[in-house]
């Protein structure tokens, strides 16, 4: 399931941004790990199947160095999401991918959103939907609709510590938290909430 949601992920940022060989590319939230021989089995997959590897600049919290090993042709750069080291518009196009539900509360989520619309003029954003019954993380039905303190109260009983700090969102607080004149707009309302934003700059 996670393969299928990965490879549709892709197929829809191709489509809906609608790249080229040339188009640079901020991918935040990378992983130093979980690699393996099928490129959708992996968290990295935007970097082990994006046509043109060479033009992204990857970006993670973590040391990259098995990162750096796998994806020789990424730049990879060490910063934190909610603050990144780049220009205004130094992409043409932004893309996270289960990220967001790691960053923290609801103010740091929005600098997350915010920073990755400031370096990026076109942004594509996956994070799992809170409204699905079934929690992503754990694979737990409903426990998720609850409070934070009793949920999490829960995830340590069963063992689940994957649960613990996921801030899940509802579409509609997902699409409030990107900036004025952003135009976000939802693509996918599923398990997962895609949402894009941003517009292509002029030609003329």
């Amino acid at each position: 399931m996670s393969r299928r949601s990965r490879r549709r992920k892709l197929e829809l940022f191709l489509a809906e941004l609608q790249p080229a060989a040339d188009t640079t590319v901020v991918d935040v939230g990378v992983s130093d790990g979980g690699f393996g021989e099928d490129a959708y089995g992996t968290h990295n997959f935007f970097e082990a199947a994006y046509p043109w590897p060479e033009r992204i600049t990857a970006v993670s919290t973590q040391y990259l160095e098995r990162f750096s090993e796998s994806f020789p042709a990424v730049r990879a750069v060490r910063a934190d999401g909610r603050k990144l080291p780049f220009a205004d518009g130094e992409f043409e196009l932004g893309f996270s991918n289960a990220v967001l539900e790691h960053v923290g509360d609801g103010a740091a989520q929005r600098a997350f959103v915010h920073e990755l619309c400031r370096v990026a003029r076109r942004v594509f954003l996956a994070t799992p939907n809170r409204l699905f019954p079934l929690e992503v993380h754990t694979l737990l039905p409903l426990v998720h609709w609850l409070p934070r303190a009793p949920r999490e109260g829960i995830y340590r009983a069963l063992g689940r510590n994957e649960g613990l700090g996921v801030e899940l969102l509802r579409p509609r607080e997902l699409l409030g938290l990107f900036p004025r004149g952003s135009k976000p707009r939802l693509l996918r309302a599923g398990i997962t909430l895609v949402a894009v934003a941003g517009q292509r700059r002029s030609t003329d």
